[in-house]
């Protein structure tokens, strides 16, 4: 009887461990998310974002603009993270960095619509020359991330396009 019982805690002892290294639910969710985010071509990291003393679990994802047409440099942080000496973009948004260059009336109201539908822990949106990039805490599920995809991508693709900033003459510098 000894001998079974040594036996049964002996096999657990040994699978244990083996059980306490599966990914949690919350661990599966993001990496499916990373994952399709990355089939999407959109590239993901954690990194340090811009921020002063940012709060853990922030991840990039960068939506990358066309290397013909880079986008404008701009940071704007959600408010609740931001100095209140920050020019205001919005009830909810300060910019951090403003565009050298005013955007467009068009794409200014694309970009309020975009930080309007952003999930709440998306606490940074960064344009710089190479991408558009949007720093969260990965909330949403696939499907409600597939809609925040493709506004993205519009605002993007709107901010990569020659006619993004006022007093461009349909051609970029």
């Amino acid at each position: 009887m000894t001998f079974w019982l040594v036996t049964v805690l002996a096999m657990l002892a040994i699978l244990s461990p083996v059980l306490m290294l599966r990914p949690s639910r919350r661990d599966q969710r993001l990496g499916m998310l990373r994952q399709h985010a990355r089939q999407a071509g959109i590239s993901v990291k954690i990194a340090k974002p811009p921020l002063h003393d940012p709060p853990g679990g922030l991840v990039s994802y960068r939506w990358r603009y066309p290397q013909a047409h880079p986008g404008p440099l701009f940071v704007l942080v959600r408010a609740a993270y931001a100095s209140t000496a920050l020019k205001p973009f919005d009830t909810e948004w300060r910019w951090r960095i403003e565009p050298l260059r005013p955007l467009s009336q068009d794409t200014a109201m694309e970009l309020a619509r975009l930080v309007a539908r952003l999930p709440e822990d998306a606490l940074v949106l960064e344009s710089e020359r190479g991408a558009l990039t949007l720093w969260w805490r990965e909330s949403l599920s696939l499907e409600a991330f597939e809609a925040c995809d493709k506004a993205m991508g519009e605002v993007r693709d709107r901010l990569a396009s020659p006619h993004a900033e006022k007093g461009l003459s349909g051609r970029l510098p």
